[in-house]
């Protein structure tokens, strides 16, 4: 049974039963949705567990839309420059209650150019699994434009607007657990 209680330590995130996806609007009719394969996250928790911190890092040539052409092209020079700008780094800088959930803020760097974002942040509970280890869930979610980032190529449309959007939905369903 979840409680809605966070113990203080060191949290990993567990890869196998998290994810970290994104979408943005395509040809101005329709969504692209895809996920990176590889990150890694820790989340510390002191004794208030508002005052927990986060650091997070995604592999960008991880990406996953279900399109080997696309996921390569967003991999080049043109979108993410996986060569030059392997990682995607998120650092959290605070934490505040909103109603029932909770508004993460944060440092997100991409392609070395770092800005405020502000994740809405749901707190899903916690457990002890059979193994007896502490499990944690959350889910986040914020939107983010890509050409505050660097990643800023534009491909504009004959009839107007572009082939991708400027507006990148990202959502995280992630879950930890606490370490020994």
């Amino acid at each position: 049974m979840a409680t809605q209680e966070l113990k203080p330590g060191t949290w990993k995130i567990d890869t196998a039963h998290s994810i970290v996806g994104f979408s943005v609007r395509h040809m101005m009719v329709s969504k692209v949705r895809g996920r990176f394969e590889k990150f890694d996250a820790t989340l510390t928790v002191p004794e208030d567990p508002t005052k927990a911190s986060v650091e997070a890092t995604i592999d960008a040539g991880s990406i996953n839309t279900d399109n080997s052409d696309r996921d390569n092209h967003v991999r080049s020079a043109d979108f993410f420059e996986t060569d030059n700008y392997p990682d995607f780094i998120f650092r959290s800088t605070g934490i505040e209650a909103k109603g029932e959930d909770f508004v993460l803020k944060g440092e997100l760097t991409i392609k070395k150019k770092t800005r405020p974002i502000e994740l809405s942040l749901e707190f899903n509970g916690s457990t002890v699994d059979p193994y007896g280890l502490d499990r944690a869930g959350f889910a986040a979610s914020t939107t983010i434009s890509r050409k505050e980032f660097g990643v800023d190529i534009e491909m504009p449309m004959d009839g107007g607007g572009v082939v991708v959007g400027d507006k990148i939905t990202i959502t995280i369903d992630a879950e930890f657990t606490r370490q020994a």
